[in-house]
């Protein structure tokens, strides 16, 4: 999963930035209402962090000119602005929650997942897709009831797979969920992720689709 965080302050936003990658998110941080809007235009997130107090644009402008364009991209607004007022007004302008500073970043994450859930239109907290169970709030997968230990990146790799089941991913896409700014992308890398959840999964847990990218089947 990957995440735009929009945050001015710089110890809030390394401290952020720092907690959302250990629970297994790809996150780009920048600090005004500006950078946050070319962000957009140049990358494929699955969810925002947006402070409402930023220089050169400010929150809930971003946030009202991103329903503006008819975006569905969640939003989570992390500000100090705690007063009723202030939470009515970011709701009622697009956002999908709310959370007040200073916060605990285990709730920032269990909130994240579950707009992120919603979303998707899931209650269950669990992913389950032939045979496998992932938790994203543990990083534990199961295949058969049988733990299987993957790495960070394969992690990653196999949400894209279970959010969007029988959905073909290109590779581009699949590395946009992989890498934040500044990762040093490989040619293969993708491949190589691939082999490894195939040889932990099943060879025919994700198929290719030649020329186009690759599919995690729905049916067994």
């Amino acid at each position: 999963m990957r995440i735009l965080l929009v945050e001015d302050d710089p110890m809030i936003g390394e401290s952020v930035r720092k907690g959302l990658r250990q629970d297994g998110f790809v996150v780009d941080w920048v600090e005004d209402g500006e950078a946050a809007e070319l962000a957009l235009a140049s990358h494929e997130y699955d969810l925002m962090v947006l402070d409402q107090g930023l220089p050169r644009k400010g929150g809930l402008e971003v946030l009202k000119s991103l329903r503006q364009k008819g975006s569905m991209l969640p939003v989570l607004i992390a500000t100090a602005r705690d007063e009723v007022p202030a939470r009515v007004k970011g709701l009622d302008a697009g956002a999908d929650d709310y959370l007040v500073k200073p916060f605990d970043l285990d709730e920032l994450a269990a909130r994240i997942r579950a707009i992120l859930r919603r979303r998707a239109g899931r209650a269950e907290p669990l992913l389950r897709h032939r045979g496998v169970v992932f938790n994203p709030a543990t990083r534990e997968v199961t295949l058969g009831g049988i733990a299987v230990a993957l790495t960070a990146r394969e992690l990653a790799l196999l949400q894209a797979f279970m959010d969007r089941p029988g959905a073909v991913l290109s590779k581009a896409q699949l590395e946009e969920k992989l890498y934040g700014w500044g990762g040093e992308v490989e040619s293969n890398t993708v491949e190589v992720y691939i082999h490894a959840l195939r040889k932990k999964l099943g060879t025919d847990f994700i198929q290719n689709v030649r020329g186009v990218g690759y599919l995690s089947p729905r049916t067994v």
